[in-house]
């Protein structure tokens, strides 16, 4: 697989790695900012949702996790950063959509009131479309790359927000959500609204930077475990009792069939620790030189001590851990996955 120069050779790796993250926020956000400038005019409604949806303080996990892979795959240029950049445009556009009241019907965002609550729902869906567009404007001019190149970015991430993307499984939770579901179509479900994003986000690094398949393929099944790990720690935050944690509203959640109320608590619990133990491995994989993204999923979701150091020796130890009790694995058989074929425990 690809060789790469570790991004972390000092004798602290963590403080050298809380440092370099800080440092990816800040060109993230000051990108942004220059791509979603203030509004122009005290009654410019429309530039001030934008601004405030898209530069609102999170986390810019898409992005930090591209530009941490893609320069541990040898791609440093300005390129890289806009790419990051257009998929996070993509998700806050998701947003805008998600807490609308004939979506999710939120009123609180990383700690603020909704977008459609503050502005109206006019000028949330309008946003959200102009998000959307500057998004793919900004890959399909992405400067540096061939032309082939830009049309396979605009490629993964169309297949991400499209009809087997963010859309369909955003459809589909509002559609079937509410009803009994099998373990398989609630996960297929959870890759599609969340987990297309951070596909799309990993295959687009490698790609800027020319990888070669075995990485590409590495990557995916990371970014397939990690879409998981995400959607399911969402679902089990979603039962706490405060909103201060991840200043949203807490409680959607009620009355769906996620894997949470599926498994119950401590199974979905063990099955997240399963999924980012994957991730780890194939992290590894992919970049064998740098620690750097494994790094930053163990601070992500805040793993013990004792989880840190434990990661899978192959595939087959972890995929011996994916079967449930009374569900199937999560994948479902089509999807380029690593838990195909598995049976659930009798």
């Amino acid at each position: 697989m690809h060789s790469s120069a570790a991004l972390f050779s000092v004798a602290n790796p963590q403080t050298a790695f809380a440092d370099r993250l800080a440092d990816l926020r800040r060109q993230i956000d000051k990108r942004l900012a220059e791509l979603v400038p203030p509004p122009e005019h005290a009654g410019d409604l429309m530039g001030a949702a934008l601004n405030e949806g898209v530069l609102a303080p999170g986390k810019r996990i898409r992005p930090l996790l591209m530009l941490l892979v893609g320069r541990s795959l040898g791609q440093h240029s300005q390129t890289l950063l806009d790419l990051g950049c257009a998929v996070e445009m993509v998700h806050a556009a998701s947003l805008f959509l998600d807490d609308m009241p004939c979506m999710d019907n939120a009123r609180l965002r990383r700690g603020r009131p909704a977008v459609h609550a503050r502005y109206g729902e006019d000028i949330a869906m309008l946003g959200a479309v102009a998000l959307v567009s500057q998004a793919f404007s900004l890959v399909a001019s992405a400067e540096g790359l061939c032309g082939d190149t830009r049309a396979q970015l605009v490629r993964i991430l169309g297949n991400a927000v499209g009809m087997q993307g963010l859309v369909r499984g955003q459809y589909r939770d509002l559609r079937e959500g509410s009803a009994a579901r099998r373990f398989e179509d609630i996960a297929s479900t959870n890759q599609q609204k969340t987990g297309s994003l951070f596909s799309a986000a990993f295959d687009m690094a490698a790609l800027s930077a020319d990888a070669d398949e075995a990485t590409r393929c590495a990557l995916r099944k990371a970014a397939l475990a990690l879409g998981h790990a995400f959607q399911l720690r969402d679902d089990l935050e979603d039962g706490l009792k405060s909103p201060v944690p991840a200043g949203k509203d807490r409680n959607k959640d009620v009355g769906k069939s996620t894997l949470v109320a599926l498994m119950g608590h401590e199974a979905a619990q063990q099955r997240l620790a399963d999924h980012l133990a994957e991730a780890q491995f194939q992290l590894r994989g992919a970049l064998p030189a740098d620690e750097g993204v494994v790094l930053w999923v163990r601070e992500a979701f805040a793993l013990s001590p004792a989880q840190r150091g434990k990661a899978p020796d192959s595939p087959r130890e972890f995929h011996g851990s994916l079967a449930v009790r009374g569900g199937r694995a999560d994948i479902p058989a089509a999807a380029p996955g690593y838990a195909q074929g598995l049976q659930p425990v009798a």
